[in-house]
């Protein structure tokens, strides 16, 4: 494993991706800990444990995906979520709108320009909008428990409304939410692997330390008194864990090989034999992308619903939709195996397959070129979509039955299965692929010597 790793450090650019990107996380990491102007960070906290209760509910997975800095109200307390709601929304309308999928279509970097540049707007409209429902919650909350918000900055006041608090918040966590899309991009772009992805995953491992001493202290070990957790419990926690790792590293490396022959071809007085071949499809096409998309898209109303007042219709929204209630459980079914098929059909052209392999004088045995190949790579395509999609339902919902049958704590459960480990593990085998072409490009052996990424 040393002399593999060694490996990474053969190649000067690798190295120097490698370096920049966890200097632009660390930079990340620091920002969960900047408080935003006018705000108690430690009554803050306090109120949101009571916020929280001890229950399953939005703001702990808001928490754990904006690494800590949600509960604080930190200056990136939004994380990015607004920028991957408003890259569900631009990708949304580039399928329900021709214009822009003609203009995607013929002019590629001119429409990724333009997609990009519209989803940054949109991420700024988002964030300016989440962090005012966060300003009237903190506002609420200092009514209640004064304190929170220092009142100092209450003292300027327009038509009964604290302006300046009210532009002050939301303009440092908007900011801060825009600064981290502009990391993003930039390890995209100059690092390696995809840069929101990574952030998200640090968001969700810098709970590992908590979640660990949550574990040590409900197991109790310190007396013979049996704790909230109990051993057995704790190792079928581990199972599921271990189990969970296994299947998602399967799933989606998975893949559904298609037989191609290609016909023999005259070339000057040389006949060329005939050469077989395959077309690797991927048992989940989209990866993690349809839980972020769907963990986001819920958090979007049930947050905002949680911070008005809970007679309203918005706040009725949000009693439905949390994590222990079956309309959530079935939206985010709905949600994840919805964004599967979406993101594969974005991604997946079966019609520019079929036209490629009849220009080449590849065929499917027993399929004819053509429409009936398109019709067979989409027909098969939309079969091991359905299977991949199940598997990320399933591994979604699975700490809330794990919750309910051991009566383990939501917070430790969220971590050690379902949306937490599998955007964990997908972002860490697609980093490590992504290491693993670099070495390749530059003629050094794989990142792994065993078990080499399938399909390479």
């Amino acid at each position: 494993m040393i002399s593999a790793l060694k490996k990474i450090f053969y190649s000067n650019e690798l190295k120097a991706k490698i370096v920049f990107t966890l200097l632009m996380l660390l930079i990340c990491r620091i920002g969960a800990f900047v408080p935003v102007p006018g705000i108690n960070q430690e009554a803050a906290l306090t109120i949101f444990k009571s916020a929280s209760g001890g229950g399953s509910n939005l703001f702990q997975l808001m928490d754990i995906f904006s690494g800590g800095a949600f509960k604080q109200l930190t200056i990136v307390a939004l994380g990015i979520m607004p920028y991957i709601s408003a890259s569900i929304i631009m990708q949304l309308l580039v399928a329900i709108i021709p214009s822009l999928q003609r203009e995607i279509r013929e002019n590629p970097e001119s429409g990724k320009r333009k997609l990009t540049k519209y989803t940054r707007f949109a991420t700024i409209g988002l964030g300016l909008l989440q962090a005012s429902f966060i300003v009237k919650y903190a506002l609420s909350m200092n009514a209640t428990y004064p304190g929170i918000v220092v009142s100092e900055i209450l003292n300027f006041t327009m038509f009964n409304i604290p302006w300046l608090f009210y532009l002050t918040v939301m303009l440092t966590i908007t900011t801060g939410t825009v600064f981290l899309m502009w990391i993003g991009e930039q390890i995209t772009e100059k690092g390696i692997g995809n840069g929101i992805s990574l952030i998200i995953t640090l968001g969700i491992l810098s709970s590992l330390p908590s979640t660990l001493g949550s574990i040590i202290k409900q197991l109790n070990l310190e007396s013979q008194e049996v704790g909230q957790i109990t051993f057995s419990s704790f190792v079928v926690l581990i199972s599921v864990f271990v189990l969970i790792i296994i299947g998602t590293i399967l799933i989606i490396q998975g893949q559904r090989k298609i037989p191609v022959q290609y016909a023999r071809r005259v070339i000057g007085r040389h006949e060329t034999q005939g050469s077989t071949s395959n077309i690797p499809l991927k048992i989940n096409y989209a990866g993690v992308i349809p839980v972020i998309f769907a963990s986001s898209l819920l958090m979007f109303p049930a947050i905002i619903g949680q911070m008005l007042s809970k007679s309203s219709w918005m706040g009725r929204i949000s009693n439905m939709l949390n994590p222990n209630n079956w309309v959530y459980i079935s939206l985010y079914v709905f949600l994840i195996l919805f964004f599967t098929y979406f993101w594969t059909a974005t991604q997946f052209n079966p019609e520019q397959i079929a036209s490629d392999m009849k220009k080449n004088g590849a065929f499917i045995p027993g399929i004819r070129q053509g429409k009936p190949t398109q019709d067979f790579l989409e027909a098969t395509m939309n079969k091991i979509t359905l299977l991949g999609g199940v598997f990320l339902a399933f591994i979604a919902i699975l700490p809330i039955l794990v919750s309910k049958i051991l009566g383990v704590d939501p917070r430790i459960s969220h971590f050690f299965g379902g949306t937490s480990l599998l955007i964990l593990v997908g972002v860490v085998l697609d980093t490590t692929q992504q290491i693993e072409s670099h070495l390749l490009m530059k003629r050094y052996d794989g990142f792994m010597k065993k078990g080499k990424i399938r399909g390479r």
